[in-house]
């Protein structure tokens, strides 16, 4: 009998907090942002490399890469490593409307995860360069029609809170926000300079109001205010982000990513790099603004055991476990509601890694608001003078 009441509460228990979890994603999370620690993480799903368009892409073509024991597996590390994370996962134009059983299977299991964590299930254009390709005004049909699918997919009128882009203009995040009324984009990469096939250099590290001069400039005045936020699509190191690319082999996007880090480094040293990027924002970034974001994408097609995945998060719940793990539209309506424009003073401070492009004796100290992005920069343990990185769109 005893036994009997003891399972009965724990049913009743382990449904209310379901429920009361399934409540907070409804009504957009209360969290106030102030106080508070964040985790992003995105991947993404696609069937080419780079979908330029919905009949073209370049690059190879990722289908062996995306089965959905893969999946299975990447979400079971997820769960493992940080117990009750919400994450959002993108699907490309492709993705979202492939009929062969494996992309069937996982757009039904990666639904299932959206009913059982509260994971966010959203669009990817262009599979991230979609401006590079395409007319604006082809952009904005893409996201009307790929928001649409994604609907009809997880039924019940579900809505993403976000979308992913890479990098997506500010017209085509205008027409997001007014017409498709979805206020929260992954739509820059601040690390990105001369690598890869488009830069967002110029932009914000932290979240933003995009101009409507330019997606990668903070709007100055309300004329000029687009209600979408614009967050970064990986937390990197700031001193190699500061580099030129791959500039004497060096890679501008090392942080917590595990293609510059895992891949570049092995399991160990890329973890503690990993690590390492995190904590500039959950130690003393958490202290100089009152608030920390640190986020990631981790494409599901990249050759990486998730074990790396598993580490690299268990890790940070260990060291700090007040942390907000939750997706990248919660995160981005959390910040919506306490900075209505854009009056932010963001300021980072490191101390190198030691490294790749992370030198041990740099260190390097970041300002960032609508007027300016600014960086001090010396050799701390010969205590030279400091050099200006001005970085202003």
């Amino acid at each position: 009998m005893r036994t009997f009441i003891f399972i009965l509460s724990f049913m009743l228990v382990t449904f209310i907090a379901h429920a009361t979890n399934k409540e907070k994603i409804k009504s957009g999370n209360p969290i106030p942002l102030m106080g508070h620690r964040f985790l992003t993480f995105n991947t993404v799903i696609r069937v080419n490399q780079i979908e330029v368009s919905r009949n073209r892409n370049v690059g190879v073509d990722e289908r062996n890469m995306h089965t959905p024991e893969r999946v299975i597996v990447f979400r079971e590390a997820v769960e493992k490593g940080f117990p009750g994370a919400r994450i959002t996962w993108s699907f490309s134009w492709l993705a979202l409307h492939d009929t062969t059983a494996n992309y069937t299977k996982i757009r039904e299991l990666i639904v299932g995860y959206h009913f059982k964590y509260g994971d966010e299930v959203t669009f990817i254009p262009g599979a991230y360069f979609a401006n590079a390709y395409n007319t604006t005004a082809q952009v904005n049909k893409d996201l009307h029609e790929g928001l649409a699918r994604v609907s009809e997919i997880v039924g019940n009128g579900y809505r993403p809170q976000s979308i992913v882009a890479g990098f997506l203009s500010a017209k085509n995040q205008e027409f997001l926000a007014k017409e498709e009324g979805i206020h929260v984009c992954q739509g820059n990469i601040w690390s990105q300079y001369a690598i890869d096939n488009q830069d967002g250099d110029g932009s914000v590290c932290y979240p933003y109001y995009p101009s409507k001069e330019h997606f990668c400039k903070p709007a100055q005045r309300k004329d000029d205010f687009i209600d979408c936020v614009n967050l970064d699509g990986w937390t990197t190191d700031f001193l190699a982000a500061r580099r030129e690319g791959f500039a004497e082999g060096f890679n501008s996007r090392m942080g917590v990513g595990p293609i510059e880090t895992l891949g570049k480094y092995g399991d160990e040293i890329g973890l503690k790099e990993m690590l390492h990027s995190t904590a500039i924002h959950f130690d003393r970034g958490y202290e100089l603004n009152g608030f920390a974001w640190v986020t990631n994408c981790w494409e599901l097609c990249l050759p990486y055991d998730a074990v790396g995945l598993e580490n690299w998060l268990s890790n940070i719940k260990k060291r700090w476990p007040d942390v907000k793990f939750i997706t990248q539209g919660e995160f981005g309506l959390i910040w919506r509601n306490h900075y209505k424009n854009n009056n932010f003073n963001y300021r980072f401070e490191e101390k190198g890694s030691g490294i790749g492009g992370s030198d041990a004796d740099m260190e390097i100290r970041w300002f960032m608001n609508k007027d300016f992005r600014l960086a001090l920069l010396k050799n701390w343990k010969l205590n030279t003078p400091e050099k200006v990185i001005d970085f202003t769109w």
